[in-house]
């Protein structure tokens, strides 16, 4: 042994030759070219074949990943492995290790050792500035060798400087991720606004998330509340077999990820699949060669909407950092979803910055000689009166009652009977806002305030001056926001996102909500001044249920209405059907009775109409369910039965247009529009 020793010290560099050569060699260098520059001087210097620098991956330090590996001739590729069973895992746990010959020996369980005939190792760990092991720096030679306290010497000292380095490069790389999170959540928010149809919007967040979170298949899967399951929708990434995600799937709730996921509101994170599966659907995956899988839920406002799911074919890809970050773009998701489902349903939820706009009015007016509201109940007459009061002056109002009462009719009274009624009233949905644009839509931004803002854009406020501004389910704006809301109450100010510039605007505010204001403002999650300061002069909407006596009037009213608009002559309700329309308790108020009129109108077969008892909901049945299908589909599905039955004779005796009982033009008008075709002959 001796005799392998005086040989190798024969043709080494002395202490401080080696120092000064592997100084000289990473002079300047920083990140990657550092640490490959410090593995192939350090190996030149100690005169050995083989020298590393690789740090921990995971906060358990059972792996660790090459950031450098010198062979002798050139670098290897960088290689991920577990420690468990290699000279590397006494050294992860702060030992300095040396073992001079029989390397293969003392470690069976390493096959790496026998691939690259290693007989002789030296490591040493890489610390950061908190003393907490990072990595490990190591030299491992062919041949016997007693690795002495100069060489050791020289491995601690250039340890603490690839710790630095480690660090350093660690703290740039979490900064530059940082930067990119933000910009990602950004392109996602940018997207929320741009994007309206559903394969342009999940095209744009699958590029943001990719440039951030690398993965090969990127699902989302929205609830489907009839079969109690969540139901693949669209899916994203490299990965091309389509069977692993195809659209439509469902995903059972406690057998998937994406399922446990909904059900909790809490992410679900695999970081190896090969040791950990817990789902049938986790199985597939597996089968499909996926090692790795985080899922998150769509929460809005507290209620799960949906889930994505994201997967590697790599083992350890998503951390729990990783998993917490994803949370918050999986939020932006959700608001994304929520947005275009709602567009998709409505065709009317836009935001509408680029001019004034006043609402229309009908034509029809009460004894009050307020348009649109319709009734002559005392509770009604009491909530008119009040309005009459409050119209003319500039208090701020705050409406109350349920959904579907006709809140923002009342707003429109107080305004069309205050000195401000030449003037816009702009309407703003608070609920339909994502909460990261909320102050860009209320006070407006300037260029460059954020990514994606181009061109300056006016705010609600600043487009409402001078007259009135209705805040619709104000309850649902973030407390930051409410914040600058009452400072608008109190001082009539605001500025710009972006700006240091004061605005001043003279608004009405009128609000609105269907919550128990009371309950939470308690909970917190509405402030106290807030509330004060939005009740000055509180109105509650009366229920369609306490009255009772409006309903045969607002009946009447809407078949006059859709009668016009189907082109078909209605006179009335059968006396059976408005008994059934006055005692049902309309959990939906005058929004569901309007649906159902034009329901019934759409099917009615005679110009007296009838109310089947099969459009009305059971008093336990939820809102949600009053309507069990569109209206559009009602009427296609209709239409669709009497051209079957009359084998598409539109014209003329026993044809559609005279079983439907209107004008076979009109019917052509909405056999069109429908896009009602006929099925081609087999």
């Amino acid at each position: 042994m001796s005799t392998v020793q005086e040989s190798q010290s024969d043709g080494l560099a002395t202490g401080e030759q080696a120092l000064h050569h592997i100084t000289e060699g990473i002079a300047g260098a920083t990140g990657e070219q550092f640490f490959r520059s410090l593995a192939q001087h350090l190996a030149n210097a100690l005169q050995v074949r083989y020298s590393f620098v690789a740090e921990c991956v995971d906060d358990s330090q059972a792996r660790v990943c090459t950031l450098a590996f010198w062979h002798g001739n050139g670098f290897a590729q960088s290689i991920e492995y577990p420690l468990i069973g290699t000279p590397c895992e006494k050294v992860i746990e702060g030992s300095v290790c040396s073992y001079p010959e029989g390397l293969r020996l003392l470690f069976p369980e390493d096959k790496d050792l026998v691939t690259l005939g290693v007989e002789s190792y030296a490591g040493v760990p890489l610390l950061n500035s908190q003393g907490e092991v990072v990595g490990h720096l190591v030299v491992m030679d062919n041949q016997p060798r007693v690795f002495g306290k100069q060489e050791l010497r020289i491995l601690r000292i250039f340890a603490t400087r690839a710790g630095s380095e480690l660090e350093r490069s660690r703290s740039e790389a979490s900064l530059k991720r940082s930067e990119a999170q933000r910009r990602m959540l950004l392109d996602i928010n940018n997207a929320v606004i741009s994007k309206l149809s559903r394969e342009e919007l999940w095209t744009a967040i699958g590029e943001a998330v990719r440039r951030v979170v690398p993965f090969d298949r990127l699902a989302l899967s929205e609830y489907d509340s009839k079969q109690d399951c969540l139901r693949i929708v669209n899916y994203a990434g490299p990965y091309r077999r389509e069977d692993y995600t195809p659209i439509g799937r469902q995903l059972v709730l406690g057998d998937s990820p994406a399922g446990l996921a909904f059900t909790s509101q809490k992410y679900v994170l695999r970081g190896d699949l090969e040791l950990e599966r817990r789902t049938a659907s986790e199985e597939r995956a597996y089968g499909h060669g996926f090692r790795s899988i985080c899922a998150l839920p769509l929460v809005v406002r507290g209620k799960s909407i949906g889930a994505i799911t994201i997967g590697s074919l790599d083992r350890s890809r998503y951390s729990e950092a990783d998993a917490q970050f994803l949370m918050e773009v999986a939020n932006q998701i959700a608001i994304a979803v929520d947005n275009l489902r709602a567009h998709e349903e409505t065709k009317a939820l836009k935001a509408r910055f680029e001019a004034e706009a006043v609402y229309l009015q009908e034509e029809i007016k009460t004894e009050h000689n307020f348009e649109e509201i319709i009734g002559q109940s005392s509770s009604l007459r009491d909530v008119l009166r009040k309005v009459e009061q409050v119209a003319p002056t500039d208090a701020t109002v705050l409406i109350r009652g349920e959904t579907g009462t006709g809140k923002e009719l009342l707003a429109r009274a107080v305004h069309d009977r205050s000195r401000r009624k030449d003037r816009p009233l702009v309407k703003v949905n608070c609920g339909s806002i994502p909460s990261g644009l909320v102050e860009s839509e209320l006070f407006g931004h300037e260029r460059g305030a954020f990514t994606g803002a181009t061109q300056r854009r006016i705010g609600r406020f600043e487009l409402a001056n001078s007259g009135t501004i209705f805040l619709d389910e104000v309850t649902e704006l973030p407390l930051d926001t409410q914040v600058k809301l009452l400072r608008v109450l109190q001082e009539g100010e605001f500025e710009r996102v972006g700006s240091s510039q004061t605005i001043k605007v003279d608004v009405r505010v009128i609000a609105a909500t269907n919550r128990d204001l009371n309950e939470i403002v308690k909970n917190g999650s509405f402030r106290a001044d807030l509330f004060y300061r939005l009740n000055v002069f509180p109105l509650e909407s009366p229920p369609l249920r306490e009255r009772k006596g409006d309903i045969p009037l607002l009946v009447n009213f809407f078949l006059s209405r859709f009668g016009k608009k189907l082109g078909k002559e209605v006179h009335g309700v059968s006396q059976k059907s408005m008994q059934s329309l006055v005692q049902y308790s309309w959990p939906g108020n005058i929004r569901e009775l309007q649906n159902v009129i034009e329901r019934a109108v759409v099917v009615a077969r005679s110009p007296m109409v009838q109310i089947d008892d099969s459009m009305l909901c059971s008093e336990t049945d939820s809102m949600e369910t009053s309507t069990i299908d569109t209206l559009e589909n009602v009427e296609r599905s209709h239409i669709v039965r009497a051209l079957t039955e009359t084998r598409w004779v539109i014209h003329g005796k026993k044809g559609a247009a005279e079983i439907l009982g209107i004008n076979p033009s009109t019917l052509r008008s909405r056999i069109d529009k429908l896009g009602i075709k006929k099925p081609s002959a087999r």
